[in-house]
């Protein structure tokens, strides 16, 4: 069973949940910016967390099913019609044979998540199906959808009772994993070069609003703001990245780093975005503002804590729900 690309969107792409460990050789992770977007897409499929799926950007693609499916969709706001008819997000939705799915353009937030039952099979490439665009990796070339591709559907791996006479009639809560605060505050931990700061640019820095330039895209998020500036020039070599890293140029314009950010870098580093706070990072869309608070290991570490135990609640709960 196959998807059929009858429109790519503006930027649609393969993602899972990246590759991981080949740094020393100057392979960054990628994967889904909004990582519990993903897993939660997958879980109201079925799919275990790390199954292939969709990421769309803005707006959406359309698409052929050329099978019976079921498929959620996460994420950012989007409008969702099947054969023209509304369909519901953040819910499992059965697809017949020979329907077109439409998604259009977000109203909020940047990224949305599709998922399939089955996954999308296609070859892994250093054990990820996930496109890093920026470093041209992975299936289909490294590159974005087109007009005109197809996707295998993978085989479904755990059962579900719902059918297309008896489907499922509820659908998620999506406020918990996409709010709507406005300006988005992210916590920051100190970079290696925070301390090197101006005393005023410490303050600018958590007391500002910062807002997202058009030029920004999964290896980072450009802000513009108040220029931030070090007491003195600082000369050093390349340093290791990851993404929500913190780097400022010389303009003083802060660039905070996404899933295809390189390896390693040679601006200076003033802070690392708390790993909880990524997929608020991934939901800013270009014009979008922003603010940072400062935050510690600790608190960092026990924030991410709790939202892998609350989101493992989720996906067992989903699990539950789809057999019973």
């Amino acid at each position: 069973m196959t998807i059929e690309v009858l429109k790519s969107g503006l930027l649609t792409t393969l993602q899972d949940t990246g590759r991981p460990g080949f740094a020393h050789l100057g392979v960054g992770r990628a994967g889904a910016f909004d990582a519990p977007a993903l897993r939660i897409a997958n879980a109201l499929c079925g799919n275990p967390s790390d199954a292939c799926a969709l990421e769309i950007t803005l707006l959406g693609p359309t698409l052929r099913f050329r099978g019976d499916a079921w498929i959620a969709v996460t994420g950012a706001p989007i409008p969702f019609r099947m054969d023209g008819a509304d369909q519901q997000t953040w819910a499992s939705v059965f697809v017949a044979a020979g329907a077109t799915v439409e998604l259009g353009a977000m109203r909020s937030g940047c990224r949305s998540y599709l998922a399939v039952r089955g996954g999308i099979e296609v070859a892994p490439v250093l054990g990820s199906r996930g496109t890093d665009v920026n470093a041209r990796l992975g299936p289909l070339a490294g590159r974005p959808l087109r007009t005109g591709d197809t996707l295998a559907m993978g085989a479904a791996t755990s059962p579900a009772r719902a059918t297309a006479s008896m489907p499922m009639s509820w659908r998620l809560d999506p406020r918990p994993w996409f709010p709507e605060e406005t300006p988005v505050t992210l916590r920051l931990l100190p970079g290696n070069h925070f301390d090197k700061l101006k005393e005023i640019s410490h303050k600018l820095l958590f007391s500002e609003i910062f807002t997202v330039q058009a030029d920004s895209n999964r290896a980072g998020l450009r802000l513009s703001g108040p220029a931030l500036e070090f007491r003195e020039p600082i000369e050093m070599v390349s340093e290791g990245c990851v993404p929500g890293t913190l780097q400022l140029p010389p303009s003083g314009q802060a660039i905070a780093f996404g899933p295809e950010c390189p390896v390693s870098g040679g601006y200076p580093r003033i802070g690392q975005i708390a790993a909880v706070d990524i997929p608020r990072l991934a939901q800013r869309r270009p014009g979008d503002a922003l603010r940072f608070t400062p935050c510690t290991f600790d608190d960092a570490l026990r924030a991410l804590r709790e939202r892998e135990r609350a989101l493992t609640r989720l996906e067992t709960g989903i699990a539950t729900r789809l057999i019973a």
